[in-house]
């Protein structure tokens, strides 16, 4: 028998991880080079769900959901649920789930601390995010230099007149704890006597891309290196900021599970494959940026228990900020695997919670049921709450579609 040690795949691999070494270090001398004076991101959820599927097994589960309730909630499909217009005529839904996708349950990925390392390293440029989880926020990135290309839960506001809804008390309705037959509570618009819808930021199916993300695309041609992240490059107009990085002057560098788009095809690309970060960590070694890295990471830690929803808010533990060494497979895979299980205890939790959630209406429908002697009327919605307003019409409406690549983007344009 042949030593396995020795097996040609053994040897690929070993080949592979060779070639990644020397492009890391070749990169990382481009980015200590004065070439590199500009570093643009392009972020998609990969860089946060890490071990394939999180992100996408955890939006499944919440389509499941919706799924196995389109007619307690009174949805046509799953996706309606993130459709303007439905939204505009029945937000009932949306904020019955709405506190299942609030910030604040996850804690950002060392990958996210690199880019507040870059920042501090006096490189970064411009961080354009697909992610509506507000997570590079939270890691220390200056908002001034995030484009969140879907936009995210920072901000709300109305849907009508688009004046802004305080952040405290949108945080405080959405998260409120509701006892079996209470109702939704809708946040409406507080100007004069608007009453409008008030909705999160975040780029519903049917909505413009935020005018922020179309006049920060001029950015890309200031960038000496484009850095690709966790993204699959399928979704547009997102996808197509990479190519419209300088060929002669910008080097565009891939750190994804798997290639995507044309990354690759030009001289100076770099692909990088495997999980965003090991790789994340295996360049700050090189680049001497491991303790900045450890340090940043650290001050996202999060408290190590649920709190329950006091003041809105579920918060659990993330890793542990130790250092891992690069090349000690023992640590890489203690930490893989406990990364993994934190990840699906957490899906779980956002699945039991929604369940929880859904079986309020449940009990709602049942009651009703019960007192009028019929079927069960539609969801009930807090008594202040104003009538229906109608879609309004626009020509600049850009379509979102949903795509469930490996690379794991969510909620796509």
């Amino acid at each position: 028998m042949g030593n396995k040690q020795n097996s040609p795949t053994r040897k690929k691999e070993q080949s592979r991880e060779s070639q990644r070494t020397k492009d890391i270090r070749d990169l990382a001398e481009y980015i200590k080079s004065e070439k590199c004076k500009n570093v643009v991101l392009m972020l998609g959820a990969g860089e946060f769900l890490e071990l394939d599927g999180f992100a996408n097994g955890m939006v499944l589960k919440l389509r499941l959901q919706a799924s196995s309730n389109l007619a307690r909630l009174k949805l046509p499909h799953p996706e309606a649920v993130f459709e303007i217009n439905f939204f505009r005529r029945n937000p009932v839904p949306f904020y019955t789930l709405a506190a299942e996708l609030y910030p604040g349950i996850f804690r950002p990925t060392p990958t996210h601390s690199f880019i507040k390392v870059l920042e501090s390293q006096g490189l970064l440029h411009t961080c354009f995010t697909q992610n509506i989880d507000t997570l590079e926020r939270r890691a220390g990135i200056p908002a001034a230099k995030i484009v969140e290309a879907h936009g995210s839960f920072a901000t709300q506001r109305c849907v009508d007149c688009k004046t802004p809804f305080d952040d405290e008390e949108m945080r405080e309705i959405v998260l409120a704890e509701r006892a079996p037959g209470e109702a939704v509570r809708i946040p409406r618009c507080k100007r004069g006597r608007c009453g409008g819808l008030v909705k999160p930021d975040i780029v519903f199916f049917g909505e413009a891309l935020p005018d922020n993300f179309i006049t920060s695309i001029p950015a890309i041609s200031d960038a000496d290196m484009l850095l690709i992240i966790g993204t699959s490059l399928t979704v547009h107009p997102f996808a197509s900021l990479a190519d419209m990085a300088d060929r002669r002057t910008c080097r565009r560098v891939l750190i994804n599970l798997e290639r995507v788009g044309d990354i690759g095809q030009r001289p100076s690309d770099v692909v990088l494959l495997g999980e965003c970060d090991t790789i994340i960590r295996e360049l700050c070694a090189t680049l001497g940026w491991t303790e900045e890295l450890d340090r940043a990471w650290a001050e996202t830690t999060m408290d190590s228990k649920p709190k329950g929803k006091v003041g809105g808010e579920v918060v659990v533990k993330g890793l542990d900020g130790a250092a891992v060494e690069v090349g000690s497979r023992t640590d890489e895979q203690e930490e893989k695997e406990a990364k993994k299980e934190s990840l699906e205890a957490e899906v779980e939790k956002i699945a039991e919670a929604l369940e929880k959630r859904l079986d309020l209406h449940k009990h709602e429908d049942e009651a009703k049921a019960e007192e009028t002697g019929g079927d069960p009327a539609s969801p009930k919605v807090a008594s202040n709450a104003q009538p229906d307003v109608t879609e309004k019409g626009g020509d600049e409406t850009l379509r979102r579609v949903t795509d469930s690549s490996k690379a794991g983007d969510v909620g796509k344009l």
